[in-house]
């Protein structure tokens, strides 16, 4: 199980780095910060049909979760447990190592105002994907790389990400991330939610921003669309 003492000082370390590149929280996208408080919801009221779901695990997931809050186009965050095999998980059984899971996040996020693959940069940013079974301080199978994926697309997507982000200049050594399906994801104690929206503090090492051209060309699109969508209703409306 981590100690305090270890998480505080990765809070510092991970804190001066992210001022130290003009950031305030590193792993984010630039510019597109959400607004929300610190509650699960981080935009109410969008339509059903525009939602989908995204399941990452990156190390603490105090600090992944903060990571993915200040996404636009995220609606809502869960931390939780994945990738295991022992049935109704708890932290405490998850810090040993040995029930299989990852600390992992659960994403929602409104198909209009960001794609899978612009959350896959978010992901990448937001930590180091070369450090086998651990982030920084924190060393343990629960606190390994992981996309997991829903579906077929989701999985095809991740691993063209994959391709381009080990080819790429991001990152120098082996990336280790695993692509597994997502199985069952098993929500984490509610003192875990929302952590550091709720307490402050930063909590995740990101080595690189990285900005893949398959996530610029699915923002390309999806920009694309909205905006066919909206001159549809202009149109309508004359």
């Amino acid at each position: 199980m981590r100690m305090m003492n270890a998480r505080v000082v990765l809070m510092l370390v991970a804190s001066l780095a992210c001022h130290a590149c003009g950031s305030e929280t590193g792993g984010t996208l630039a510019g597109t910060k959400n607004t929300g408080g610190p509650g699960k919801i981080l935009v109410p009221n969008v339509p059903d049909e525009f939602l989908r779901k995204a399941t990452f695990a990156a190390g603490c997931f105090w600090g992944v979760e903060e990571a993915f809050r200040q996404t636009k186009g995220v609606v809502a965050t869960e931390v939780g447990y994945a990738g295991g095999t022992t049935v109704n998980p708890t932290y405490t059984m998850v810090s040993t190592g040995t029930t299989g899971h990852a600390e992992s996040v659960q994403v929602t996020y409104d198909a209009r105002a960001v794609s899978y693959a612009e959350l896959l940069d978010a992901f990448w940013t937001c930590h180091d994907p070369t450090q086998l079974d651990r982030q920084g301080p924190d060393v343990g199978p629960q606190y390994r790389s992981v996309i997991f994926f829903a579906d077929a697309e989701q999985e095809k997507i991740a691993r063209a990400s994959l391709k381009e982000v080990a080819g790429g200049k991001w990152f120098a050594k082996k990336i280790v991330t695993q692509i597994v399906p997502v199985g069952t994801f098993t929500p984490g104690e509610e003192y875990h939610q929302q952590y550091l929206a709720k307490n402050g503090g930063v909590c995740h090492l990101g080595p690189a921003t990285v900005r893949t051209e398959l996530a610029a060309t699915a923002e390309a699109a999806r920009v694309g669309k909205g905006d066919a969508a909206a001159h549809g209703e202009v149109k309508k409306s004359e």
